[in-house]
């Protein structure tokens, strides 16, 4: 899950060839089901449920074109800031799962009001999937702002590719005691290009990632 396959909607793939190569080299590394989730954020990416879903039905067309054999699905990735607040609010959100919803915070800074957010979600009976909680440098030396993320009973999605070492080696350091600590149930690829596509295939041989899998924590075979 997370990724971004839908030509055109965001900083993801830019065409549906491209989109195609990259598919085709998830199947190959064993996937069989994909959960693509293109951005949603401000004035960047004004997405919405139907221009994601109408785009979703034209790549899903070429595959079936081309006899690729993999299921693929559709969410959104939302970015946390003073828009969201209108998207809780008209209640047309893009789920996966079970009425599980992807949000991501800023690289920057911490969104003063990400509380007050998450809890008119979760009354609203959304599960909270935070997306790579381990790039968020602000928290790095406050570890008790994640710990207030589990109490508050979010779900943590790391990258692959961040225990492979592609953002830094202090994104690998944080991802990695996130999986000492047991607070991770979901990975993701974040999948944009040929180049994450290869962070992805180093991290397959990381130490960090097999315990990961083997501890029986993720939830990603639920979905």
């Amino acid at each position: 899950m997370h990724s971004h396959l839908i030509p055109g909607l965001d900083d993801g793939v830019d065409s549906l060839e491209k989109s195609m190569i990259l598919i085709k080299e998830m199947k190959k590394l064993g996937y069989s089901k994909l959960i693509t989730t293109p951005h949603i954020q401000g004035e960047f990416y004004q997405n919405s449920s139907g221009t994601i879903l109408s785009e979703l039905e034209r790549v899903k067309r070429e595959l079936k074109k081309q006899n690729v054999d993999i299921e693929l699905q559709a969410a959104a990735e939302y970015l946390i800031d003073e828009k969201f607040k209108e998207k809780i609010e008209k209640g047309d959100l893009l789920t996966f799962g079970k009425n599980h919803l992807l949000v991501e915070m800023s690289f920057f800074n911490e969104y003063p009001h990400w509380r007050d957010y998450f809890f008119d979600l979760q009354i609203a009976g959304y599960k909270i999937v935070l997306a790579h909680p381990e790039r968020y440098s602000y928290f790095f030396g406050n570890w008790s702002k994640y710990e207030e993320l589990k109490d508050r009973g979010v779900l943590f999605q790391i990258n692959i590719s961040s225990l492979s070492g592609h953002y830094s080696n202090e994104i690998k350091r944080i991802a990695e005691k996130m999986i000492e600590q047991n607070m991770v149930e979901l990975l993701g690829s974040d999948l944009h290009n040929l180049n994450y596509l290869e962070a992805i295939k180093h991290a397959r041989f990381e130490r960090s990632l097999k315990e990961l899998i083997g501890s029986g924590k993720l939830i990603n075979h639920l979905l």
